[in-house]
């Protein structure tokens, strides 16, 4: 029996087979769920129709996460499929790649900084409060994805520290708005992976040599174990956390000096 038996899950943001998105698919998948995803736009549709087939899913909705829209028409056409649904999870995040790079007061724009914002953290509100009807009475779970840039200035993150920030403190007011209604909200702040979005970042090599230095495990954490923990914090067995930001960064967060 899986921790996921009868739960149905939409994945939002998959990529490529090394998206954060698809490790949570695959464990969830291992889990016992049923999967949809959407796509962002006709470019990548083939291939996350390529990665649903995978785990036994014919459900690919687009959506692109700046039409409010599109937003709603993937609960509408969702609702074709399932008369319900328990997980959501978003797996979105974008700056302009110029404003990841060196000085942040240098760098920072007012269009580059509302960008950031509106994909990475106000499309989540977005979803969840289109997804809010379809998870009625089903005790659901929301997880988003966030980094420890979130919380200390990293190098050449810049306005994308401060979408995240804006982004965990989006998970508890939603954790608050949604409890009443039973459906819980949380945050996995992962630490870095050589994933598509990650790679805009100046000096990720840096920050994974960093990691795997100092981190109390000495290595970097893989999208298997992010999944895995995502898993759990969406299946009734974490019944009673909601509004968490949960460290999933092989203890990096945790080291003051090193």
């Amino acid at each position: 029996m899986g921790l996921l038996d009868n739960k149905r899950a939409l994945i939002v943001g998959v990529a490529s087979n090394r998206s954060i998105a698809w490790g949570i698919a695959q464990a969830m998948h291992r889990e016992g769920a049923e999967l949809a995803f959407t796509y962002q736009n006709d470019k990548l549709r083939e291939r996350v129709e390529k990665y649903a087939a995978e785990v036994n899913s014919n459900i690919t909705i687009p959506c692109d996460v700046s039409s409010d829209t599109e937003i709603q028409a993937v609960f509408e056409h969702l609702d074709d499929y399932w008369d319900g649904l328990d997980i959501l999870i978003h797996s979105v995040a974008f700056a302009p790649k110029e404003q990841l790079d060196g000085e942040y007061l240098e760098n920072v724009t007012r269009e580059g900084f509302l960008t950031a914002h509106e994909i990475s953290s106000y499309s989540f509100s977005a979803l969840g409060d289109s997804a809010r009807e379809m998870m009625k009475g089903r005790n659901g779970s929301m997880l988003t994805l966030s980094y420890i840039g979130a919380v200390r200035a990293m190098p050449n993150y810049n306005v994308m520290g401060v979408a995240k920030a804006s982004l965990e403190a989006n998970v508890r007011y939603m954790a608050s708005s949604l409890g009443p209604e039973g459906i819980r909200v949380n945050a996995i702040s992962a630490g870095p992976i050589r994933t598509l979005a990650a790679s805009g970042i100046k000096g990720l090599r840096d920050f994974l040599t960093q990691v795997e230095n100092v981190s109390p495990l000495r290595r970097n954490v893989t999208i298997d174990e992010v999944g895995n923990v995502a898993a759990f914090m969406c299946s009734d067995y974490a019944s009673a956390v909601t509004g968490e930001i949960t460290y999933v960064d092989c203890g990096y967060n945790s080291i003051g000096m090193a």
